[in-house]
């Protein structure tokens, strides 16, 4: 029977016996990585992450605490996830515009900074050198192809807004409350959104 165990090189970190994690990575206490998951040296995972089946990170990836990788997710050198993202299942980054099988383009990696809360839907890709603001929310599906402003709501292929999204994952009608807080929003004019004070 298979089994989740704790690894002596991560104090406080449960990793099924079906996955591997290279030395040279960092994982804080707290964090579960599920089946068949490979994290590669120089990654660094931050704690009480959830870290689903088939996951592959790395190298160089850096994941704040109380991420939440689902199943079938990669994520590949240049991405950078704050505290509390949410990568729903099979969601994509990509790492390089322009990749040909024959043309080494490791120089050309890209980053891709996602924001503290960020949820990014089931089967979206994400094209790599673009930042994802907080709090924002990536429908299942789309395609992003642009920043992403804090709070957005995006939708379709090549994604576009089509609302806003409250911290507690919300959405806001015209009067930019938000029904399970009360918490009130406001657009700064440069077409973002703000939390009041």
């Amino acid at each position: 029977m298979s089994e989740m165990k704790e690894d002596p090189r991560f104090p406080g970190v449960l990793i099924h016996e079906s996955s591997y994690v290279d030395n040279g990575a960092v994982i804080g206490p707290g964090t579960k990585i599920w089946h068949f998951c490979h994290i590669l040296a120089g990654t660094v995972i931050g704690e009480n992450c959830s870290i689903g089946q088939n996951a592959m990170i790395g190298p160089k990836v850096r994941l704040g605490n109380g991420c939440k990788i689902q199943n079938n997710v990669s994520l590949y050198e240049g991405v950078e996830l704050a505290d509390d993202v949410f990568c729903g299942p099979s969601s994509v980054f990509t790492n390089v515009l322009n990749p040909r099988a024959h043309v080494n383009r490791k120089a050309e990696f890209r980053a891709t900074p996602v924001g503290q809360g960020a949820t990014i839907g089931a089967n979206a890709t994400i094209v790599c050198g673009h930042k994802l603001g907080a709090y924002c929310l990536i429908g299942a599906g789309a395609v992003v192809t642009k920043d992403v402003p804090d709070f957005a709501l995006m939708v379709g292929t090549p994604a576009r807004r089509v609302g806003w999204m409250s911290r507690a994952g919300e959405r806001l009608q015209a009067d930019l409350i938000c029904k399970a807080t009360g918490e009130r929003y406001f657009e700064n004019g440069a077409g973002a959104l703000a939390l009041a004070s």
